[in-house]
């Protein structure tokens, strides 16, 4: 059974990094974009992080400029935005597609797992994930449900 670990995603700088380093943790992984309505979530999904990381949750950041082209061109400039304007201090990764035949694996993989209401397109920036230690994706969240809506459902996970 294919499992979110099976998956290599790119980091800001372009190494690769295998999603094994997040094994027997519960995730929240999301497209995000920076310049989006959706885009102070950042601040929820930092106090989310904030809130369980100790008890091993992490948050992992896609950000992702096919709505609108809502997001930086460079990379660098994304990170930037979200640690000065949110504070963000889990991990952010470089910009892919969420959609299309340029979409990331990861992101088919996730979206394959949980579709959406009408379709397993994903329709806009900060859709969500939530993961559990396993790997397993569990549930999938609409851009409109704020961070905190999640709590529950990761505390059922830690």
């Amino acid at each position: 059974m294919t499992s979110i670990y099976d998956f290599e995603v790119k980091q800001p700088n372009g190494e690769l990094l295998s999603l094994k380093e997040y094994e027997g943790k519960p995730l929240v992984i999301v497209n995000t974009a920076s310049k989006c309505g959706f885009t102070p979530q950042f601040g929820g999904l930092q106090e989310l992080y904030e809130n369980y990381k100790d008890q091993g949750l992490t948050v992992l950041g896609f950000p992702c400029d096919q709505f609108n082209d809502q997001e930086f061109d460079n990379i660098d400039e994304t990170t930037e935005f979200c640690q000065m304007n949110y504070g963000v201090t889990f991990p952010m990764f470089a910009k892919i597609d969420v959609n299309g035949d340029e979409a990331d694996p990861l992101f088919d993989h996730l979206t394959t797992e949980q579709k959406g209401m009408l379709s397993k397109k994903i329709k806009w920036n900060f859709t969500k994930f939530l993961v559990d230690r396993n790997g397993q994706v569990v549930e999938r969240y609409a851009p409109q449900t704020a961070p905190e809506k999640l709590a529950k459902d990761v505390e059922k996970l830690l």
